[in-house]
């Protein structure tokens, strides 16, 4: 028997399904309170759930899933294409009950902890933000009274006693003194950023899977804990290819008439870890010794941005490699076609 297939709109506190009752016939499209949305598919057989990957949706597809439902998770862009009319919640639920029946590659289900994983590093992320901002902040104010510094955090340490010390007969103590505090925060910004990362590095020592990617040139700790709980299962992807292409880093197409013309790369996917891996590639390309004759080869003949993104190809395409069948980075091994 094919599956029902239920469209869900998440929201807050309301939740929205459509779906065709396969008794009747009739189309059901229908608000329900958050609390028992889960009594909704408690008893019923197995169904083919589509929701949006937004807030929320990790964790009701893994309370779905452990019923026995199976659930397809897609990004918003996919599903707006399906919008007709205005848009509404029941607009919503509908154009995601059409989206999921479409071919198209969805979002990995994420278990809890790869999902923690991934909550340090946008709480990282969102620290190293912070104290960027902060480091302009304080740079652009004391311009406002004569003083230039050089860029970076540590042009800033550097400068920063000596140019309060010449603007504290200038001043009002109570600018002096906030100015100081800012400065003196970053301290406690640095030390937060450094207790997430040793965070990570002790999943990392934990997590094969983490220890056999970073052996890959390029491929760090930030880089390794990132594509492990990104990727969730990477026998979900058919080939390297399609990962390289479900991160964006293949190039986006245009065309009409049978004339295609290839653009820049298509940006789709998790835009932290194509970050990742392309800062990566650049330091294989910069910092490695001795890179490949591949490497070297493509340096030549291509602009540099572009030899860049085609090293984070190659290394994504290797990363599921190794997670799909489960072997060890070997910097010898040659990919041979099946015969």
């Amino acid at each position: 028997m094919p599956l029902t297939t239920v469209g869900v709109d998440i929201a807050k506190n309301v939740i929205q399904l459509h779906y065709i009752d396969a008794e009747t016939g009739e189309i059901i499209n229908k608000p329900i309170k958050r609390a028992v949305f889960l009594e909704q598919f408690a008893n019923r057989a197995p169904c083919l759930i589509g929701m949006e990957a937004c807030g929320g949706s990790q964790h009701w597809a893994r309370k779905l899933m452990a019923m026995g439902h199976e659930v397809k998770l897609m990004p918003a862009k996919f599903v707006k294409a399906f919008v007709m009319g205005n848009k509404n919640d029941a607009a919503d639920a509908r154009a995601i009950w059409m989206a999921v029946q479409q071919p198209g590659k969805s979002v990995a289900v994420k278990t809890e902890t790869q999902q923690a994983v991934l909550a340090l590093h946008r709480m990282r992320q969102q620290l190293v933000k912070f104290r960027t901002m902060q480091i302009n902040s304080l740079r652009g104010l004391l311009t406002e009274y004569g003083e230039v510094m050089a860029k970076g955090r540590a042009a800033l340490d550097k400068a920063v006693p000596g140019v309060l010390e010449r603007l504290v007969d200038r001043l009002p103590a109570i600018l002096i003194d906030t100015l100081r505090e800012q400065w003196t925060g970053l301290t406690a910004i640095d030390k937060q950023i450094v207790v997430i990362e040793r965070r990570l590095q002790a999943w990392m020592k934990e997590d094969e899977a983490c220890r056999a990617i970073a052996a890959i040139p390029g491929v760090g700790l930030l880089t390794a804990t990132a594509a492990v709980a990104t990727m969730g299962n990477a026998k979900a992807f058919k080939s390297g290819r399609e990962f390289a292409s479900w991160l964006g880093l293949v190039p986006a197409q245009t065309g009409s008439g049978g004339k295609i013309q290839l653009l820049g790369i298509s940006r789709r996917g998790d835009i932290y870890l194509r970050t990742l891996l392309i800062h990566g590639a650049r330091s294989v390309l910069f910092l490695t010794k001795d890179p490949g004759p591949w490497l070297e080869q493509m340096r030549k003949r291509r602009p540099l941005n572009v030899t860049v993104v085609a090293q984070a190809n190659k290394m994504a395409r290797t990363i599921w490699a190794i997670l799909a069948h489960e072997k060890q980075y070997n910097k010898k091994h040659v990919s041979v076609k099946p015969g």
